[in-house]
């Protein structure tokens, strides 16, 4: 009896733990399933926050073609989806744009034209974003007012055509050169009320001569009796001087160097033997951008150390802001290279309306 009683048992114990791996088994396949799944979920949530980007982006911009053309196709490869519309204008007239358009924004991001010394100045036309990549940035080049975002510096250069050079008998090294009396009305310059270009040059001015110095103006004033010529647009000062129009523009970096990567021969960039500066240009989102996902991944594409990578070795032209970034310059001298100045950028945020009152009393005077 006792004996049958342990078989009985020993049987319902080997039922338990049938049931028992029964129970087991479904769990871990249904686990395995769910891991299998998982990709595919997160496939589905990665297309799901492309849809939330949208299909469309507009971007007023201020740059070279050529940068503008890596920057969409760049941004393309990322976004199909997405298609780019590019409004083209100097700093000025986009910023006008941008005013005008506020309350109705047709516009969400806005590339180039954006330097350090703007400060607050144009906060109510900006949204606040700071892209993903803000700590992957050169220290001094972290964005100042919570949305400028720096991708880009641009550094102060002569634009000189060689040609016209040689028949007039002199060599263009430095600011001095540029009060040569063979020279008058062939230098040509932007308006630094409208041009964050000129501006550029001003603040380089300044860092090279003394901040409101007497220097900096008397050669300020001395260009202008050496009739100067203001053009509307930042880009006449390398493209009219690679077509011969004049001899030598005061511009930047990217601007001239992208004459040499198109193959002209006939021009030259002089950096100032005095030092040449920059300022950190940029990238904003526009207040209330109609597109706005789509804007802020458009910053962080700019900003990203992959991105930059590609669009610098691309250009060859410009220098970027993510210490990250790997970039060969092909067209403009290593760092190291060129003689810098330091700029107090303090200084000419705090003084820009002072220092272009000065400038538009000199201009009414010899113009």
């Amino acid at each position: 009896m006792k004996k049958l009683i342990s078989l009985l048992l020993c049987g319902v114990m080997l039922l338990v733990l049938a049931a028992c791996g029964q129970t087991e088994q479904p769990g871990k396949m249904e686990s395995k399933q769910e891991e299998a799944q998982s990709p595919s979920k997160d496939k589905a949530s990665q297309d799901e926050t492309k849809k939330d980007l949208g299909g469309s982006l507009v971007l007023y911009c201020s740059m070279t073609d050529d940068d503008v053309e890596t920057v969409v196709d760049g941004f393309g490869e990322l976004y199909p989806e997405i298609k780019i519309e590019v409004v083209n204008g100097s700093a000025g007239e986009l910023f006008a744009r941008l005013k005008a358009e506020a309350g109705n924004p047709q516009g969400d991001v806005m590339l180039g034209g954006l330097n350090q010394a703007d400060g607050e100045t144009y906060r109510e036309i900006f949204e606040p974003y700071i892209s993903a990549y803000e700590n992957d940035i050169y220290e001094e080049y972290r964005s100042d007012n919570g949305y400028y975002n720096y991708d880009h510096l641009s550094s102060v250069v002569f634009c000189v055509n060689t040609d016209l050079e040689k028949e007039l008998g002199i060599e263009i090294d430095d600011y001095d050169d540029l009060l040569d009396p063979k020279l008058a009305s062939k230098i040509v310059f932007s308006n630094p009320n409208e041009s964050s270009a000129a501006w550029n040059n001003i603040s380089n001015i300044m860092a090279v001569y003394g901040y409101d110095s007497k220097e900096s103006w008397d050669l300020i004033e001395g260009l202008m009796k050496n009739k100067m010529v203001i053009a509307s647009s930042s880009s006449v000062c390398f493209k009219a001087v690679a077509d011969g129009e004049y001899v030598v523009g005061l511009t930047y970096e990217d601007g001239a160097a992208t004459l040499l990567k198109s193959g002209a021969e006939n021009i030259k960039i002089v950096y100032p033997k005095s030092g040449s500066s920059s300022f950190a240009f940029g990238c904003a989102v526009v207040k209330g951008a109609p597109h706005m996902e789509a804007a802020k991944a458009m910053i962080d594409y700019l900003m990203d150390a992959d991105s930059q990578t590609k669009r610098g070795n691309a250009l060859g032209t410009i220098r970027l802001t993510n210490k990250n970034a790997k970039i060969d310059y092909k067209y403009i001298p290593k760092t190291e290279d060129v003689k810098w100045v330091t700029r107090d950028v303090k200084w000419l945020v705090e003084n820009k309306a002072k220092m272009l009152e000065k400038w538009n009393k000199l201009y009414t005077e010899n113009y």
